[in-house]
């Protein structure tokens, strides 16, 4: 599925929080939204998703814009994982994961045997599983972040927005939940604060100040110049023996 912005913004309280984003993602590409805290990932996520109330501009998914589908149709193609999502403590982590499979039921179409099948898929593939039937309110914030992430894979979404979800997860989950988003067949966007994770991108985008800094190939984008413009640290590259892969090793820019 093919998502862009065309001058896309947002405004609170007469502050620009995001503002004229122009942007362009192609079917089956994993594109990463990199920037400091407080840069706009988080929103321009939200206005990709269609869910920021008041939006400027216009999204458009394969073409249509995005507020002229109905919000049925968008959650059956769209699915997003925000930073902070809470769900019901009565709920268990199978029930959960459950409610990815709203947008395709109705009254003619109920929970079925192959919805349940989608959700065990869903709950292997992030290692949950074994705690199906866990209430919701006992699990750690890894654990939440893990059903949420299940949850949206049974969604079977053609795009994927996630905002940070390697927040709270060990360094196994991690790399579990990136090679995971990156073996799916969908367009999936990715807010990440490891820049060295967001190394493994096909494209990335800078925010600064609510606008997009730079767009492109990580080796492209990840400069040292630009670290120490936008992100005021010092960077060197690196290379790893043991596949070739460049990663940065970072230290602090005095004052």
């Amino acid at each position: 599925m093919r998502l862009s912005a065309h001058n896309a913004g947002w405004s609170v309280r007469g502050r620009e929080v995001v503002a004229a984003v122009d942007l362009e993602i192609g079917p089956g590409e994993t594109f990463g939204l990199i920037g400091p805290n407080g840069s706009g990932k988080s929103t321009l996520l939200r206005l990709l998703a269609g869910i920021a109330p008041r939006a400027k501009g216009e999204v458009r998914l394969d073409d249509r814009p995005l507020h002229r589908i109905p919000r049925r149709e968008i959650a059956q193609h769209i699915a997003f994982v925000e930073q902070q999502a809470d769900t019901a403590e009565a709920l268990s982590v199978r029930d959960a994961v459950e409610l990815g499979r709203t947008p395709w039921l109705s009254p003619l179409t109920p929970f079925s045997s192959t919805d349940a099948e989608i959700v065990e898929a869903a709950l292997t593939a992030v290692g949950m599983a074994h705690m199906a039937a866990r209430i919701w309110s006992t699990l750690s914030g890894g654990e939440r972040q893990r059903v949420h992430i299940a949850r949206a894979l049974a969604q079977h979404p053609r795009l994927l927005l996630l905002d940070e979800p390697t927040n709270h997860l060990d360094i196994h989950h991690q790399l579990t939940l990136l090679r995971l988003v990156s073996n799916l067949p969908v367009t999936v966007v990715i807010a990440l604060h490891d820049l060295n994770q967001a190394m493994g991108c096909d494209r990335l985008g800078v925010m600064e100040g609510g606008r997009l800094a730079a767009v492109g190939p990580p080796a492209e984008v990840l400069t040292p110049e630009r670290l120490a413009a936008i992100f005021r640290v010092g960077a060197s590259r690196l290379t790893d023996p043991a596949d070739g892969a460049t990663l940065f090793r970072f230290h602090c820019i005095e004052d």
